[in-house]
């Protein structure tokens, strides 16, 4: 009986390990890796800064949808399969240590993203995956000895290119247009970017006009803004964000408070501290520098006063400041370690168990990781879904 054959269209984090799941459940299989670069796994490599932020223990996630803002339902239903708790028992059962960070963040014990590429390359080896570097494979006619097709391209803008191509990868298939998601702020303040560095916690910011807003610590950059809170509002908005070309207004609550809660900070500080200058006294423990900065923005000349000559007004414009400080988004800027998109395949066109296109013809299509319109905020959410998706498509065509 002549043996079955998959070809895995990718080389990343989604195509190795459904790969490497395909090839454990169905050891009689055939399964070939095609990558169109000469490296495979290089974006594990350098994600989460080279050390490889693979998934996240999920303890603070309390719905899905706060974390992948597009294919939250899918996600919901294929962690069923194979979950975190699922992806952290397979690495370790192959010799990777895992470790969870106090954020939840889950990476391998040494910190080392080498760790998961040296995992998936001896699985692969172990099992006999076949991996074919240089292979630029755009069209089904170079796979027709092929009786399944895994397509996980990932989700840069030139992978789906071809989609309404005859006879191509995507033959059929329903595109939502990808655009850029996981990226930072572009603030065109020239004395913000002078606090280069400083790194405040806590911080909630939002789009004014709509729901979407998120918190986490913020890094003033010497381009504008960074840090898990940026980043998650960057993917919460993403098409948004796309459609307005990257110039929108932005609020900033630099301590994540209410406004009444602000308030009666300040009022303490003037009882306890009358005679103390501003400056001298931050409120909720706010960077010095930062607050300098926000000082002389809201009160100018009169950032050097004492607190007891702190009038209704000023106090206003401090609370203000604190709690709605406004600036404008001038466009964005890559988050080179972890870049994702919003967009790619959707998910409507596809069998939500199996991810598989159903179209009747030979070879059968499936897809999964980031080339579906499936994307996380930063935090390991992402790596989870490509391991979730894999495991689906390899437990699909492995008939289980």
């Amino acid at each position: 009986m002549k043996a079955m054959k998959t070809a895995i269209i990718g080389g990343g984090a989604a195509g190795f390990f459904t790969a490497i799941n395909l090839k454990e459940m169905m050891p009689d299989m055939e399964v070939v890796i095609f990558e169109r670069g000469n490296r495979v796994l290089a974006k594990v490599e350098i994600s989460g800064g080279g050390r490889c932020n693979c998934t996240n223990s999920f303890a603070s996630v309390r719905d899905l949808s706060h974390v992948y803002p597009r294919g939250h339902r899918l996600m919901k239903r294929l962690m069923k399969q194979f979950d975190q708790r699922d992806a952290y028992e397979w690495f370790e059962r192959r010799g990777v240590t895992l470790t969870t960070q106090a954020d939840e963040c889950v990476f391998p014990a040494s910190q080392d993203s080498h760790s998961i590429i040296n995992c998936f390359l001896n699985e692969a080896e172990r099992l006999g995956v076949r991996i074919r570097k240089g292979m630029k494979i755009n069209s089904l006619e170079n796979l027709v000895e092929y009786d399944y097709v895994v397509v996980t391209t990932g989700g840069m803008p030139r992978s789906i290119a071809n989609a309404a191509t005859d006879g191509g990868l995507f033959e059929g298939v329903e595109i939502v247009p990808p655009v850029p998601s996981l990226f930072t702020f572009n603030i065109a303040d020239e004395a913000l970017r002078g606090l280069m560095g400083t790194v405040v916690e806590g911080v909630t910011v939002m789009i004014p006009g709509t729901k979407m807003r998120a918190s986490g610590p913020l890094l003033v950059t010497h381009w504008g803004m960074s840090g898990p809170a940026i980043l998650k509002l960057s993917s919460y908005a993403a098409r948004l964000l796309a459609e307005h070309g990257y110039r929108m207004p932005l609020i900033v609550n630099w301590t994540g408070r209410t406004e009444e809660e602000v308030r009666e900070e300040l009022m303490e500080i003037t009882m306890q501290n009358p005679n103390k200058q501003l400056a001298n006294v931050r409120p909720f423990g706010l960077p010095s520098r930062l607050w300098n900065y926000l000082l002389e923005k809201s009160l100018g000349e009169r950032s050097s006063s004492r607190w007891i000559h702190l009038n209704k007004k000023e106090l206003n414009r401090l609370v203000n400041v604190l709690q709605l400080d406004t600036y404008e988004i001038n466009g964005r800027a890559a988050f080179k370690d972890e870049f994702v998109t919003c967009g790619g395949v959707s998910l409507g066109c596809l069998n939500a168990s199996t991810l598989e296109f159903v179209d009747g013809k030979s070879p059968r299509r499936f897809f999964a990781g980031e080339v579906l319109d499936v994307d996380g905020v930063t935090g390991g959410f992402n790596f989870q879904a490509a391991w979730t998706t894999g495991f689906a498509v390899a437990k699909a065509i492995a008939g289980q």
